[in-house]
């Protein structure tokens, strides 16, 4: 890449010379992936549009970064793999640019490698955002209950305490950077939930499952139409689920049911 664009699997991760770059990332282009680019002091940032999804959640960072001046576009969840930045560069297309981004020439339809050669152009905003930090909470437990609900904005939040709880993420059900090491950090969780961030080429939006199903870990997506990315609570709360893996067939859920009612459920049968 020419100088002044840094990839980024997860925006989670930035090098220090983020400060006055664009930022390529494969995260979901929410809020808080815009809160954490202004932080970084990035010039601009492409990240993935997550199917848009519940009201919007999916390129809230556009909307966020406009009146602060930062150039901020996504590219459509159709058209790359989320969490991947070599495969946003190689296939990814533009689907929304905010209007620093669309000054200098971002596009819809325009790809992804144009797109960010073309950011580098971008006037360099300095700014601030009130700490808007992803949220780490506990769903109330039910009678009878065995484990904990975690409700945890993304992934990133996971801790080894963890082991055998119910992990409630509002991250995208993609491996980041094609690593099952990365599907929970490690951590041998009871079960996990992702946002399905529009599926996505080969379905990518899903492919933690598999990897947390060899890990002997049930998990299932929820449909990002029915759930804010981003957001744990809304996985639990309004999530209705898109994909399961065996391990989480085996415990009786299919494609359809609502999270919450399943959860709930889990939380309350004895291990084996």
């Amino acid at each position: 890449m020419a100088p002044g664009i840094v990839l980024a699997d997860t925006i989670t991760k930035l090098p220090p010379e983020a400060e006055g770059a664009v930022i390529v990332s494969g995260s979901h282009g929410g809020r808080y992936p815009g809160e954490l680019a202004v932080r970084a002091g990035a010039r601009a940032v492409v990240l993935n549009d997550a199917g848009i999804g519940r009201e919007a959640a999916g390129i809230g960072s556009l909307a966020l970064l406009e009146p602060l001046g930062i150039a901020a576009a996504t590219v459509s969840h159709a058209s790359c793999r989320i969490g991947d930045t070599a495969d946003m560069l190689a296939r990814g297309v533009i689907s929304h640019a905010n209007g620093p981004a669309r000054a200098v020439g971002v596009m819809p339809g325009m790809g992804c490698r144009e797109a960010a050669e073309r950011l580098r152009s971008a006037p360099h905003h300095r700014a601030h955002v009130p700490h808007g930090a992803e949220s780490r909470v506990e769903a109330p437990p039910p009678p009878g209950a065995l484990r904990r609900i975690l409700l945890l904005d993304s992934a990133s939040l996971v801790r080894p305490e963890d082991a055998g709880q119910i992990v409630v993420t509002g991250s995208h059900g993609g491996l980041v950077g094609g690593q099952p090491a990365m599907a929970l950090r490690g951590i041998a969780a009871f079960a996990a939930v992702f946002n399905d961030a529009g599926g996505g080429p080969e379905g990518w939006g899903m492919s933690r499952l598999p990897a947390l199903d060899a890990a002997g870990v049930a998990a299932f997506t929820v449909a990002t139409a029915s759930a804010r990315i981003g957001e744990g609570t809304s996985s639990f709360r309004d999530g209705v689920i898109s994909a399961v893996n065996p391990s989480a067939a085996r415990l009786g859920t299919a494609t359809g049911d609502r999270a919450e009612a399943v959860l709930v459920r889990w939380a309350t049968l004895p291990a084996d």
